[in-house]
């Protein structure tokens, strides 16, 4: 079986805290990917259960599927966290303070690296195809094994996406919009 990478979105949120905290989905159902090459197209979707039977024994998250950049965060030690839901493959992870994660988690934070990717093998016949003069359509029901998850700079699947996180600054500015939302209601009603 031949390991096949795609690529996916991500964005970063203000986080207050010295934890380098990153989530995103690298996977996300029933949303193909078109890209065309001339006259020729070639699309793939990933169908909803097709994660239901892989392998997430060992996933690493990396920079760019790149094997001589230094593992970002993996599941063996709970760093990274997989979570199946009805929207995809959710990726969580803790970075551990190292210079490389650090500016890695910058770039995310302001938005230079948005996207995400993931390295797969499909199990036999896990996959359907189609194919025309000027189409290629591939349906993707059975994903073997995950490899890797990556934050990227160019995605295959537009969109995935990441971001830095900070839950506690996320629930403040939900707050502030709704005191906001507040204030203006009552200046509208108080001005009639």
């Amino acid at each position: 079986m031949n390991v096949e990478q795609r690529l996916l979105n991500m964005r970063a949120l203000q986080n207050d805290t010295n934890d380098m905290k990153i989530e995103g989905y690298a996977v996300r159902y029933d949303e193909p990917a078109t890209h065309t090459f001339g006259e020729y197209a070639f699309t793939e979707v990933i169908k909803r259960g097709a994660l239901d039977n892989t392998d997430f024994s060992d996933v690493v998250l990396r920079y760019n599927h790149n094997d001589t950049w230094c593992i970002m965060a993996r599941t063996k030690n709970n760093s990274l966290q997989l979570i199946k839901d009805d929207i995809g493959l959710k990726i969580q992870a803790n970075l551990i303070e190292t210079q490389s994660n650090r500016d890695i988690y910058k770039a995310i934070q302001s938005g230079l690296i948005d996207k995400m990717s993931f390295s797969f093998t499909v199990e036999e016949k896990g996959d359907n195809w189609s194919t025309t003069k000027k189409q290629t359509y591939r349906e993707i029901t059975n994903i073997n094994k995950l490899y890797d998850v990556s934050v990227v700079d160019t995605p295959f699947y537009d969109t995935t996406n990441v971001y830095a996180r900070s839950l506690e600054k996320l629930k403040q500015q939900q707050d502030e919009i709704i005191e906001f939302r507040k204030r203006k209601l009552l200046l509208l009603y108080s001005a009639k």
